[in-house]
């Protein structure tokens, strides 16, 4: 079989804060019950057919809703039916992403000890952040997550910063990947909040496509001149990868989307966290395993989706590094009915403006590697 990760949902959407943007609330309608909690049976039933899959690694990223709503003694049996069903000298990494509201120096002990990374959600300081990350109550959540914070790094816990960005901070970049950086955080992830109404059309809080652009440009400028050694954010070093190995590291720029499988609270598996419907569920780990649903033809037509390019796309100098944008940006009838990404003129913004720096970057790396042959992965 070829590799693949999981990214599970042990809660499913269950979560302790109304994010404005959430896209994955709305999954209450599929999975009803005010709070979705992932049974042994089913968590011991994954594992166990995960870990026998003949692959170098096994990653699992646990993600939600808040997947900390399960409690840490769930947690502590995810290590254990790691231990118990993985052979000997099998690799296995765990990646947790949460709001950071519950974490404590309990919880973070604990992933210090079995290595978790942790993805910690914060959208800028506390006036942009408590925008749209909110408690039901309408209280924001930005005191208790840089708690969350203090406790990931007092806890020497391997931690990096996903940042949404919306029409809350599309227009303070700098702001916003200033405030990250005086925070301490040197892993940055941006990740564009595009979500659509259903008439199709691009929802008031999703960024605006030039504004993505324009965004990521305006950090780019910032990390050349002053952080390329210091500050990783993931679509730069996924553009060197990229530049340099010729390998797509990230779903998005990869030309078929069979990366992963998601696995919901009752153990239904989807290709994709953002196509968990009815219509592409490829079955329950309970009766299939995970052969079956690699071969299954709903996930293989799914992943060859991504290659069914706007003629536009074909003749574009930046399809190397795009691979025509992930599909949740281009398959909305009502705003796209070309099937090209909304952010296709906010991306070709960015590629122009840096593109040649990226050249200069690679071509370093390249040159470091002759220098330095040990330094290679």
């Amino acid at each position: 079989m070829r590799t693949f990760s999981l990214l599970v949902k042990p809660a499913s959407w269950s979560c302790n804060l109304r994010c404005k943007y959430c896209f994955y609330l709305g999954k209450n309608h599929l999975y009803p019950g005010p709070l979705l909690k992932m049974t042994d049976d089913t968590l011991r039933t994954m594992i166990k057919k995960f870990m026998s899959v003949d692959m170098p690694s096994h990653s699992i990223g646990w993600q939600g809703g808040e997947p900390t709503l399960m409690g840490l003694d769930f947690f502590k049996k995810v290590v254990a039916y790691q231990q118990k069903f993985g052979r000997s000298g099998q690799s296995v990494s765990n990646g947790l992403q949460t709001n950071g509201t519950t974490l404590n120096d309990e919880w973070c002990k604990f992933l210090a000890s079995y290595k978790f990374l942790v993805g910690i959600s914060i959208d800028g300081p506390p006036e942009i952040h408590d925008m749209n990350r909110l408690y039901a109550s309408g209280k924001g959540s930005h005191s208790r997550v840089i708690k969350g914070l203090d406790a990931l790094k007092r806890n020497h816990v391997e931690h990096n910063v996903l940042c949404l960005v919306s029409a809350s901070n599309q227009n303070k970049p700098l702001q916003v990947y200033n405030y990250l950086k005086d925070l301490g955080l040197f892993f940055h992830q941006y990740i564009e909040c595009l979500e659509f109404l259903e008439d199709g059309n691009i929802a008031p809080y999703s960024v605006s496509p030039i504004k993505w652009g324009e965004f990521l440009c305006s950090i780019f400028d910032e990390w050349y001149k002053n952080d390329t050694k210091k500050i990783s954010v993931r679509l730069f070093d996924s553009i060197l990868v990229k530049m340099v190995d010729n390998y797509a590291n990230v779903c998005a720029m990869s030309e078929n989307c069979r990366q992963y499988f998601v696995v919901e609270h009752n153990g239904d598996v989807y290709p994709c966290d953002f196509y968990v419907r009815p219509e592409l569920k490829l079955g329950n780990i309970s009766t299939g395993d995970w052969e079956q649903f690699e071969n299954s033809a709903a996930y293989i037509d799914f992943g060859a989706r991504k290659s069914c390019l706007h003629e536009k796309c074909l003749s574009c100098k930046y399809l190397k590094f795009c691979a025509g944008c992930c599909q949740k940006n281009r398959s909305y009838a009502g705003a796209n009915p070309e099937n090209l990404s909304v952010l296709c003129d906010g991306w070709k913004i960015f590629y122009e403006h840096t593109i040649d720096r990226f050249k200069i970057l690679a071509d370093q790396i390249q040159k470091e590697r002759l220098l330095f042959p040990q330094t290679q992965s």
